[in-house]
């Protein structure tokens, strides 16, 4: 398949294709990815954790996930890179459903992290290779209207995950997320490749280099591409998905299921994702568009931390507003893509959204650490409340490195991609 030149049409049907079968892709990667954060309780309780220890359990299994997704960043945008665009995802489907259906028959904690491990691995290689696709193949001033689909469909796959566990049980919603993977694979053989990658085959140049990203000017706008996005999982992997336990500690005695939680906040982000997709093709500009956003968040995180004794219904509302704020996702994960040559795309696209989600292991370390004063500092602030004390000084630290990534990107906007890294 041959990239599309900037005067083709703004939908081809072979150009629909790709983007509704990358969209379908997404939905079941993020069923599969956030499946954890609606079940943790109930999943955890039937393997019989004890309820003083489900916090840390919890912590223990999301901490496994997203490091096996930060190694699967790796492996499969270097092998995308190297192999094709489309090559390496068989693998990563396979793997992430075979993981998915093995989390059904789960009987303890460390084999729940080993087999959220693994399918953490299969996970990451889903993303980052269908937003370089689908950029690669769209008209260039018309490529945010496609990676913007792409998340706003992938986004509504957590929608799917809270009304399958309300209909049955968590073993079998994990089942279910392992079947629609398998299935996916089937859809998978009518997507071709890219032609930019395919062209590329001219160009003797080294592909999915590790070492490439090591040249200091490179480094450097990688390292920022990383910094804008880790703000999207802290809000969801520690003020959503421990939304129970936050609303409690504000002092409430409302009682707030975490799967409702993540949903709303899903809907948020799917909503966010298809607004911030729109305002960056209207201002004709990706930067404008996640700096709107950042400011927007930072509000609304505020807003939430500091709310005493919220009801059930507010925390629900705040949650998917910090869906909404945390919207800029597709934006993000498009921006770091158009920011690289195609020798180096995929490794890019794929590897800074799971780098992104892998921060969320070393900031639940220091959650977990300020919570429980094994490092100083949140006992003592906040009127004796460690949890949101906690919860506010690794938000603070999460939006300062945000803002500087933001300030160091670069424009890239109808960039032409058709260029590789020497």
């Amino acid at each position: 398949m041959s990239a599309a030149p900037a005067s083709a049409p703004f939908m081809t049907p072979r150009i629909w294709l790709t983007v509704l079968v990358c969209g379908l892709g997404y939905f079941v990667d993020i069923y599969d990815l956030i499946l954890f954060s609606i079940v943790r309780l109930d999943s955890l309780r039937g393997i019989g954790v004890p309820e003083a220890s489900l916090m840390a359990a919890s912590e223990q299994v999301l901490q496994w996930q997203m490091i096996g997704m930060l190694l699967g960043g790796i492996l499969f945008g270097v092998l995308a890179d190297k192999r094709g665009r489309l090559s390496v995802l068989l693998g990563s489907i396979l793997l992430y459903s075979l993981m998915n259906i093995a989390n059904a028959f789960v009987s303890s904690v460390p084999m729940y992290a080993l087999f959220r491990f693994l399918g953490g691995i299969g996970l990451a290689g889903e993303l980052g290779v269908a937003i370089t696709l689908v950029a690669e193949i769209m008209p260039r001033h018309s490529r945010g209207y496609g990676t913007t689909i792409v998340a706003s469909m992938g986004i509504l796959g957590a929608v799917a995950a809270y009304f399958v566990h309300e209909w049955f049980d968590w073993r079998t919603a994990f089942v279910a997320g392992g079947l629609m993977g398998l299935a996916l694979l089937a859809l998978r053989v009518r997507v071709h490749e890219s032609g930019m990658f395919q062209r590329m085959d001219s160009h003797p140049v080294a592909r999915g280099n590790l070492l490439m990203m090591l040249k200091p000017h490179r480094l450097m706008i990688y390292v920022a591409c990383i910094a804008i996005g880790v703000p999207i999982w802290y809000v969801v992997g520690i003020l959503v998905t421990f939304s129970p336990e936050l609303t409690a500690a504000s002092g409430s005695s409302a009682t707030v299921v975490a799967g409702q939680a993540v949903m709303w906040c899903y809907v948020g982000l799917s909503a966010g994702d298809l607004v911030s997709g729109l305002i960056s093709q209207w201002l004709k500009s990706r930067k404008r568009t996640v700096g709107l956003f950042l400011a927007l968040l930072s509000g609304i995180i505020a807003w939430y931390l500091l709310t005493p004794e919220r009801s059930a219904e507010l925390t629900y509302w705040q949650c998917a507003l910090m869906g909404f704020g945390s919207g800029y996702w597709a934006v993000f994960v498009t921006t770091a893509a158009e920011q690289f040559g195609t020798n180096l795309r995929a490794t890019v696209a794929t590897t800074v959204p799971n780098f992104v989600r892998g921060a969320l292991a070393p900031a639940l370390l220091i959650f977990g650490a300020l919570r429980t004063g094994t490092l100083p500092g949140a006992e003592t602030m906040f009127a004796g409340q460690p949890l949101i004390g906690s919860a506010i000084i690794v938000g603070i630290g999460t939006m300062t490195l945000a803002f500087l990534g933001w300030y160091l990107l670069h424009e890239t906007f109808g960039k032409d991609l058709e260029y590789v890294e020497m």
